[in-house]
């Protein structure tokens, strides 16, 4: 599933996970810790991948789009615990 959002949005979502919850998520997804990180904005990509998120300028912290909504989808599920 792909989605919009706002990069400041995002970031929001990630600053409000407690910590650990970066190794949670690529545990239950069977990702590298990196990439999850990358997902949220990170730049590592000699540890993990990329994370299918493409980012436009603009105001809020630019739009990003993210080709899938797995990684975000846990954050959200995390955060409702």
């Amino acid at each position: 599933m792909t989605a919009t959002i706002t990069f400041n949005e995002l970031r929001k979502i990630k600053d409000m996970l407690p910590s650990g919850s970066m190794q949670r998520i690529a545990t239950e997804l069977n990702l590298d810790v990196e990439t999850v990180r990358n997902y949220f904005g990170g730049d590592d990509y000699d540890e993990g991948k990329a994370a299918g998120l493409h980012i436009e300028q603009g105001p809020d912290g630019g739009i990003v789009k993210l080709d899938d909504t797995t990684i975000l989808e846990k954050a959200k599920e995390i955060l409702q615990c």
